[in-house]
């Protein structure tokens, strides 16, 4: 049985009994900053522990914490239900790939991060050198509400495989799943290298300037900001993870049901409070008006309720019922057609509405005909609402694609060209042929440019995103042209001269 984070005085600056939605119904006066320093001070003292273990001590505790998420993922997944109103299944689906990606994380992390000898040169060749990736030391991790177990893990995860020790800050909204994460790891390792420390944003501030190696952020491109302000007065790193504003292209030669298929689970799933979700369909005119029809055809069958058979569930933050509103219903003034669903009212959804209210599930739409510049497009819409705009050919899609500020991930449907088009999208993740498949790999780097950030979890770039590296250099024999010293004389520099005229300089022949 897990124990509520309200009975954890030590990790929160709120306590009381937790209410629907996680949310706290008293208040203690617990010092954030306080709180936070004390996380960070006992998961310092842990790291040289868990640093200490090597990769295989390592192994073996991760491995036994996957089993106990593994067996608990039932558990677990009731909980994210209650927190953020998504079906069993796709909260099943995202605990699932938390414990892949683990899985993962802890049985490469020797090859990744461990020592390896590299190579010499012959300007260099009495000197032998090694590189490893040594662990940053305790990472602190902010994480999402809308996968609140799949996203922070991707750098709770590795962060522990490479040696770091972590505090988490769940958000506000589901604080029961981050405080499940960090009692099934006490059971199964029985030692405080992951801690959980609830609140708002002033806990997440304190964590800011707290002090830690590292930060790791999922949020909005406007919160990134504010988090990447407050780390730098302190220069601690931070990886970031901001919005997406994601683009399905669909090619001339694409399987059409197949992209729209793609399409709906990509732009609705999770009442589409996805990053990586589809935002926007770019279909080109020979196949325009067939993508269409498929997706309205699809689309409509997929329903909102709060009841075990329904598709979607509620929209989650309270305050962003209004802002897909908005951008639905400025579309449709402007000229845009709804060709599933339409603008939903917002009467009754204010910030303290209950996640079972009937006015936060918002049924699918589909726009068509959308003008020029408006918000709908350029903007993070983060709900079920899908925009498809026709394109004349692949260029003038690649050029829609790349025309907002975001960079996250993407899909290409394409029979001949995929690859070829996806390289083009400037996006740090593309699928061909599929939706969100770079998501379930974990081979794959996963993270964005521009307004999506920088930095990666996932794969060998995801453990040593969390690392430095460390390099040596020991020297095997006394050279015979020394230039580190001040005992050269001017033969000795004729020598190395001469050595990087005829090793890199233009040949006689070649002039």
């Amino acid at each position: 049985m897990t124990t509520p984070y309200a009975e954890r005085p030590a990790l929160s600056h709120r306590t009381g009994a937790v209410g629907e939605g996680g949310e706290p119904s008293a208040y203690r006066a617990v010092d954030p900053t306080e709180l936070v320093t004390r996380a960070v001070g006992l998961a310092r003292e842990t790291q040289r522990w868990w640093a200490s273990i090597g990769f295989a001590g390592r192994r073996h505790l991760l491995d036994r914490w996957r089993q106990e998420l593994t067996d608990g993922m039932e558990d677990l997944a009731a909980v994210v239900r209650e927190e953020t109103g998504k079906p069993h299944g796709d909260a099943m689906l995202e605990i699932g790939l938390a414990v892949e990606h683990l899985a993962w994380a802890a049985r490469k992390a020797p090859k990744v991060l461990g020592r390896r000898r590299v190579g010499s040169t012959l300007l260099a060749a009495h000197l032998a050198a090694t590189v490893e990736y040594l662990p940053q030391g305790v990472i602190g991790v902010i994480g999402p509400w809308n996968y609140p177990v799949f996203t922070p893990m991707g750098s709770i995860g590795y962060a522990l495989a490479g040696g770091n020790t972590v505090v988490f800050k769940p958000s506000e909204l589901t604080p029961r799943t981050g405080q499940w994460l960090a009692d099934s790891f006490e059971r199964a390792v029985g030692s405080p290298c992951l801690q959980v420390v609830q609140g708002e944003a002033q806990v997440g501030e304190a964590l800011c300037r707290s002090g830690v190696d590292k930060l790791g952020f999922t949020g909005s491109s406007a919160t990134a900001k504010k988090v990447m302000a407050t780390c730098a007065e302190t220069l601690t790193p931070v990886l970031i993870e901001g919005g997406g504003k994601d683009a399905l292209i669909v090619d001339e030669d694409a399987d059409v049901e197949a992209a729209a298929q793609a399409a709906v689970w990509g732009g609705l799933s999770n009442a589409g409070q996805t990053c990586i979700g589809v935002e926007r369909v770019l279909a080109h005119t020979a196949v325009y008006d067939e993508v269409v029809a498929a997706i309205v055809r699809q689309a409509s069958a997929v329903r909102a309720g709060l009841d075990d058979s329904a598709d979607l569930g509620p929209i989650t933050l309270p305050k962003q019922v209004r802002i897909i509103h908005d951008q639905v219903a400025e579309a449709v003034a402007d000229g845009a057609r709804a060709v599933v669903g339409a603008p939903a009212s917002t009467d009754g959804v204010g910030p303290d509405s209950a996640l079972t209210d009937p006015a936060r599930l918002l049924q699918p739409v589909v726009l068509v005909d959308i003008p020029e510049g408006a918000r709908i497009q350029t903007e993070e819409t983060f709900g079920p609402v899908i925009t498809v705009e026709r394109v004349a050919d692949m260029d003038a899609a690649v050029a829609a694609a790349n025309a907002v500020d975001y960079g996250l991930g993407g899909a290409v449907f394409s029979r001949r060209n995929g690859p070829e088009i996806a390289r083009r999208v400037r996006s740090g993740m593309t699928s061909v042929n599929n939706v969100i498949g770079f998501a379930g790999l974990p081979e794959l780097p996963f993270g964005g440019v521009g307004g999506s950030g920088f930095g990666r979890i996932h794969g060998a770039d995801g453990l040593r995103e969390f690392c430095y590296a460390k390099s040596v250099a020991r020297q095997r024999f006394t050279p015979p042209v020394s230039m580190t010293n001040f005992q050269r004389r001017a033969r000795v520099d004729g020598i190395f001269a001469s050595a990087v005229t005829l090793l890199h300089g233009t040949r006689p022949w070649q002039r």
